[in-house]
């Protein structure tokens, strides 16, 4: 699937509202927001949109009460860009090297059907292209739901990929497996000495000054308030059930994290502005390959996606999908940024596309 989500996901009405006062001057967003709750059937839709010199205007729209404006959400895999971050700023300090195999930094822990360590490199774990199992099929296999309020090492989940064969030889093709980003924050932990969502906080969030953005802690299973409720449903039938509250770590570094959208449209820019990574690793991360599942033109780097908008202008970002909530964001070299969360996982290929269509939107309006 495009991004961590759960075994209901794809691969990957009530009025909804009015807009908040700061958002009142482009009701283009606002109106594809309302029809993402009114024609899509998500509980609820949030927005921050960042112009070119830095402002920032925020936007909601529900059905089941509006959402706070720039709420906090589980962010999924836009958590990858975080991890894929701190690994590259290693790199710069000499620490790690793209092209080693991942063996030099964790003998012995890649080994299973097909996979073996010494064959993969540090750059095809951040670029999807290792061939390694995904462990969310094994995880996700009864659905969300059942275990929701589990505690899962990062270890018990990478256990759960190599009990599968390899996907294809390193480096013969590219698929977008979260099992990647686990290896990678073993890496960080091996090659630091400390915890992962320590050296990501110190290195990302704190460095650019995120005041909203956060790695939960072991057990802590809560979302910051104001947050935007997240619902899900395993069975389409069945009612959606509340699951703001869960614990993240069945995604770990390939998806734990918690923002608001503005604190998604700085992150970006920032990295976009080269305030997180060296020249040299900002021009590696942004090496891509075609990474069909992003889109026709859609391509993957390392930890990061790009796409054409319509435009006509590239944009970057990633995205993320976790049980109760979807996020699509992408920010331009020229200062624009946009992100848009809704609180339910997409349950069709046009509501997907529909909420990504909702980036383009907020992007190119601004003229």
């Amino acid at each position: 699937m495009r991004r961590w989500s759960g075994a209901s996901a794809l691969v990957l009405a009530v009025f909804c509202g009015s807009a908040t006062q700061a958002a009142a001057a482009s009701p283009s967003t606002q109106a594809t927001l309302n029809e993402l709750v009114t024609k899509d059937g998500f509980p609820g839709s949030l927005a921050s949109v960042q112009s070119r010199g830095g402002r920032l205007r925020d936007y909601t729209a529900g059905a089941k009460g509006r959402p706070p404006a720039d709420a906090y959400v589980r962010i999924g895999s836009n958590t990858k860009t975080f991890t894929a971050v701190t690994v590259l700023q290693l790199v710069g300090e000499g620490k790690v090297k793209l092209d080693a195999p991942v063996e030099t930094y964790l003998p012995g822990l890649l080994r299973g059907d097909g996979i073996d360590g010494r064959r993969i490199t540090v750059r095809q774990l951040l670029q999807h292209t290792s061939g390694l199992p995904e462990y969310t099929d094994v995880l996700l296999a009864e659905g969300i739901l059942p275990i929701l309020h589990t505690h899962y090492e990062p270890r018990q989940l990478l256990d759960l990929a190599l009990s599968k064969k390899a996907q294809f030889a390193p480096g013969a093709k590219w698929a977008y497996t979260n099992t990647n980003y686990i290896v990678a924050g073993l890496l960080i932990e091996k090659v630091t000495g400390h915890r992962a969502a320590e050296e990501i906080t110190r290195r990302t969030v704190s460095k650019i000054g995120l005041t909203r953005t956060y790695f939960p802690g072991d057990g802590d299973q809560k979302v910051r308030r104001p947050y935007a409720t997240g619902y899900h449903r395993d069975d389409p039938e069945q009612p959606m059930t509340d699951v703001t509250e869960f614990d993240p770590s069945q995604a770990w570094t390939a998806g734990q994290m918690i923002s608001t959208p503005s604190d998604l449209n700085r992150f970006f820019t920032a990295l976009l502005d080269g305030k997180l990574l060296k020249p040299a690793q900002l021009k590696e991360m942004r090496t891509t390959v075609a990474a069909p599942q992003f889109g026709r033109e859609g391509r993957y780097g390392l930890g990061v996606s790009s796409v054409k908008l319509s435009c006509g202008v590239t944009a970057w970002g990633h995205g993320g999908s976790i049980p109760g909530y979807y996020t699509a964001n992408a920010a331009t070299e020229d200062g624009r940024a946009a992100a848009v969360a809704v609180t339910h996982l997409p349950t069709t290929v046009p509501a997907q596309q529909r909420v990504e269509a909702a980036v383009d939107t907020a992007i190119c309006s601004q003229r």
